[in-house]
């Protein structure tokens, strides 16, 4: 018999059928509604299932108490609305419906299974066992960092885990939440692990925090919905003979949210509706970024940014490394008076040359730092600062990052080791180098030490959150941008980019960085990076830096690793070189005229050449929840031959990149290798056609092809009914405002593209101040309407010579101006026949 509830905006408490979590039971249940759903109880248990909206389920559970909040601030705090539902009660089960989801919750064992409004499965729970517990004592540690000592690591100086006591401070719960997985489904996400897993059927991954891992508890689905996990412990997921599941080690509730698109920029957009929208990087930072491992002293900075200037190489920022404070004071907050003697004077001459200053800061204390937080007690052990504290925030910030570097002119932090501890960062760890489970107990142990087992993976997001929170403070000229190791959901609202870490050069790991950003990026925080040229490049002692290129520059295998390297990452959404070893800058890898130094140049003029291409898109990641650099599945989720493609990924809705991951004309130590194919082997996604970047070529999609990869460039796709605007060399992101653009269209399909433009560095765009203009292509009568202008900023540019091209005429990175129409756009809507 079915019985009909209501409409849930009321609904009575009455009992059902007894409901047992993996064991048998005959406890009276009941079900009551709460919100915008219901709540079953068993006695001490009860299991929440409550709409957020019509496509978003968050379900909670609790063995014994209340529901209790996992306390990460993940979530950014809101009420939502009152979501109509209906609740039918059938033999057995209680179904709730909303007008885009049906959830069926078992009245037997708690198990919830989701499927779309035609009936469609989703997602089940595990029938039997849907969710396991167990009780755990917590225990926090106190810390003598007067008795620690200073151990030397590639991470810098490290303190010691000088632990005096452990006290038993309360309870927890290590949860166990099982799913069935259907055949065919795909996953993805769960962040940047660099182990050359894409498609996450099948694997097993561990979830901490670590110098080579970005984890991230959210998980995307080929079949159209995400799950995000509430949860600050370290994590375990599971789909291999273990079973299919994600345990939590220790937390207060099973605490996750069911997302659906079905399309992936939807449940995006459900992600951050949930955590926070990600804010507009300033134009700069898309530009080219110059670092390496590190730049020794005032003279040598300035000389770097007068080199580039003078050398006509396009360049954005400079960046900093550590040590720029005194020796033996590792993290301290100022710059050391002998090798940097007028820190205000040297970032003022990085922005008389038009280019902006990055910083390395660390949460490690040094000094008067170390004492004076001590004193109020806003130092967690370790010599790390307390970043849960809101007061511990502050003070970081008000006595020692303004006061001593942002008031000197700092444009934007490189929050290095936010981690902030590790275990297994020394040559002491080369024995479990490739024991998973082994590095995975050793860090999550000195991480829950030190911050506790409900924060293992945390500190990061409130580091973050203390940066941001207080910069915004003093002005909004300056766009908060935070380059920061260590990553977790929530994090994208504080103007964080996260690169993968200190990797090793080697060309097997250069393949498994491409899927690790991939799955980093499908979990919705948009912005990831690489140091191009990777960090190690010799072989270290050290497990993780066995590089495998002894010369260096000194090696033209080298220096092919590098230019593929930069091919890759100037279609990341931040561009940088970084890295021990030997220096990065362009001249290192030849002179013009050289076959290595012209494919680099060629590389960093196409990133400022798509310049306005890039900024809209990154509009769009900060207005409509868009995604940059994008796994295959958000624009060809239905075509399943690209469920498991881990080396092409698209660069907004019109490029599709194809990087180069081996070596085709040198091996490492300068071997030549007269007999390799310059090309590779691709996938063009089905639906669409395809033009080859270069040479104008079309294909049709559906199909494998071979394209031609010589070392100036890798094979690159623009999809039909593309719009690309293209701006021109520049030395600097700012130089050239009232140049002429190229807007090339790729003919087959009609297609649409909006520019954006703002005053490029400040929060004015929070207020209104930007401009849009959007360009819309009729392919049936090949007409392109250039939409009016809407909305203005200050010294907005109100007219602009624009190049109308068909990719006929306009292909690679060449100006095409003599092809086409040319159109003196002044605002007005205007229609371009080709």
């Amino acid at each position: 018999m079915i019985k009909k509830l209501v409409w849930l905006l009321l609904i009575p408490v009455f009992t059902i059928p007894s409901i047992t979590y993996g064991r048998s039971d005959t406890t009276h249940y009941v079900l009551s509604k709460q919100g915008n759903g219901i709540v079953l109880s068993a006695g001490t248990r009860k299991l929440s299932i409550q709409f957020n909206s019509a496509s978003m389920v968050r379900v909670r559970y609790v063995p014994n108490g209340e529901f209790k909040d996992n306390g990460t601030e993940v979530c950014v705090p809101r009420k939502f609305k009152t979501v109509p539902f209906m609740a039918n009660q059938i033999s057995g089960s209680v179904i709730l419906k909303s007008a885009v989801l049906k959830v069926v919750i078992s009245t037997q064992s708690g198990f919830i299974q989701y499927f779309d409004r035609s009936g469609k499965m989703l997602l089940s729970e595990n029938p039997t066992q849907p969710r396991l517990t167990e009780k755990i004592v917590l225990n926090k540690s106190t810390f003598n960092d007067a008795g620690s000592q200073v151990v030397k690591t590639a991470n810098g100086d490290q303190f010691s885990a000088n632990i005096t006591a452990k006290q038993a401070v309360g309870t927890a719960l290590k949860a166990r939440q099982q799913f069935v997985w259907q055949p065919g489904e795909a996953l993805y996400g769960l962040g940047s692990h660099q182990e050359d897993h894409m498609n996450l059927r099948g694997t097993s991954q561990y979830l901490y925090q670590y110098n080579l891992k970005k984890s991230m508890p959210v998980l995307m689905s080929s079949k159209g919905y995400g799950l995000l996990f509430d949860a600050g412990s370290a994590m375990i997921f599971h789909d291999d003979h273990a079973g299919s599941f994600m345990e939590m080690l220790a937390v207060n509730q099973v605490d996750y949210y069911f997302m659906y698109g079905p399309e992936f920029d939807q449940i995006i957009h459900q992600f951050r509706t949930l955590t926070g929208k990600v804010e507009l990087p300033p134009k700069y930072i898309f530009g080219y970024v110059q670092s390496k491992e590190r730049y020794v002293n005032q003279h040598e900075v300035d000389s770097v940014v007068t080199r580039f200037r003078g050398s006509h190489i396009p360049l954005d920022v400079i960046v900093q490394d550590w040590l720029y404070w005194k020796d033996g004071l590792w993290g301290y907050k100022k710059f050391d008076a002998q090798k940097y003697p007028s820190p205000q004077k040297m970032i003022d001459d990085v922005h008389q040359q038009n280019a902006h200053f990055m910083l390395s800061i660390w949460p490690q204390l040094a000094a008067e730092e170390e004492k004076e937080m001590g004193d109020k007690g806003l130092v967690l052990g370790r010599r790390i600062y307390d970043a849960y504290s809101p007061a511990g925030r502050n003070m970081y910030w008000d006595n020692y990052v303004y006061p001593n570097l942002f008031t000197k002119g700092v444009d934007a932090w490189w929050c290095d080791s936010s981690e902030p501890v590790e275990a297994d960062w020394n040559r002491g760890a080369n024995d479990i180098a490739g024991d998973a489970t082994a590095r995975f107990v050793k860090n999550v142990k000195v991480m829950a030490d030190l911050l506790g087992e409900e924060r293992v993976n945390t500190f990061s997001l409130h580091h973050a959150m203390g940066i941001y929170q207080n910069q915004r403070k003093t002005g909004s000229d300056k766009r908060v941008v935070n380059l920061t190791r260590a990553s977790f959901p929530g994090q994208q609202r504080y103007g964080t980019m996260v690169w993968n870490g200190d990797t090793k050069a080697t060309w097997a790991d250069f393949k498994s960085w491409i899927p690790g950003g991939l799955n980093y990026m499908v979990t919705g925080s948009p912005y990831w990076t690489i140091d191009a040229g990777a960090f190690f490049v010799r072989t270290h002692v050290e497990w993780f830096g066995k590089g495998e290129f002894p010369k260096g520059t000194a090696d033209n295998g080298y220096k092919e690793f590098y230019v593929r390297n930069i091919q890759y990452s100037q279609w990341l959404p931040l561009f940088r070189s970084h890295g021990t070893d030997f220096a990065r800058e362009p001249w290192r890898f030849g002179a013009p005229g050289d076959l290595f130094y012209d494919a680099i140049l060629k590389q960093i003029n196409l990133r400022y050449r798509l310049l306005p291409y890039t900024y809209s898109v990154a509009a769009m990641v900060t207005r409509q929840d868009y995604t940059m650099t994008r796994s295959l599945l958000f624009d060809f989720r239905k075509d399943n031959l690209v469920y498991n493609i881990k080396d092409q990924f698209m660069f907004g809705g019109a490029f599709l990149v194809c990087p180069v991951t081996s070596p085709m004309y040198y091996a490492p130590g300068d071997s030549v290798l007269n007999t390799v194919n310059k090309s590779r082997t691709l996938y063009l996604p089905a639906g669409t056609k395809w033009f080859d970047f270069w040479t104008g070529k079309q294909y049709q999609g559906g199909n494998t092809i071979v394209s031609a990869a010589p070392i100036d460039h890798i094979p690159v796709f623009v999809k039909a009914g593309s719009i690309v605007p293209m701006g021109p060399v520049m030395q600097y992101s700012a130089e050239k405002p009232d140049a002429p653009w190229e807007i090339r269209v790729y003919p087959g399909a009609d297609g649409k593209f909006t520019i954006y433009e703002d005053e490029g560095d400040n929060y004015h765009y929070t207020e209104g101040k930007f401009a849009t203009w959007q360009l819309s292509w009729n392919d049936k009568i090949k007409e392109l309407m250039i939409e009016a202008r809407k909305g203005a900023y200050t010294a907005m540019k109100t007219a602009r010579v624009l190049h109308v091209v068909l990719v006929k005429e306009g292909v690679g990175i060449d100006l095409n101006e003599g092809n086409g129409r040319i159109v003196e756009y002044d605002g007005k809507k205007v229609t371009v026949r080709l």
